[in-house]
């Protein structure tokens, strides 16, 4: 369909198409998902998998973080999603670095 228009408003973050990972990512009642300290702030703790506390903007799945107008409690702002997503690298890292020192302290505790 074409339309004429002087101008132009993209909305982002209107509804979030989470639809299909609504069953392997938290997502609150409208669809967003959940990360960090707001996956345990609800009664069923399961979907936390592991011992430690989820970092701030990983989900339910530990080691996939959410950055932008997607994720429950986010400023639905083009600048604040661009410094979640810089947030988010810097926490990947972390994440991996992690990871990494626990496999290695597994394999010494082997030998």
């Amino acid at each position: 369909e074409v339309l004429d228009a002087d101008g132009l408003f993209v909305l982002i973050g209107g509804a979030p198409l989470t639809g299909k990972i609504a069953d392997w990512l938290r997502c609150d009642d409208r669809g967003y998902l959940m990360t960090g300290p707001d996956l345990l702030g609800t009664p069923d703790r399961g979907w936390w998998p592991l011992d430690r506390d989820p970092l701030f903007l990983e989900s339910s799945q530990p080691g996939v973080f959410v950055a932008g107008d997607v994720r429950y409690g986010s400023m639905k702002r083009v600048a604040s999603a661009v410094g979640e997503g810089a947030m988010a690298i810097a926490l990947v890292h972390s994440y991996l670095e992690t990871r990494d020192a626990e496999s290695r302290r597994a394999s010494t505790a082997l030998d």
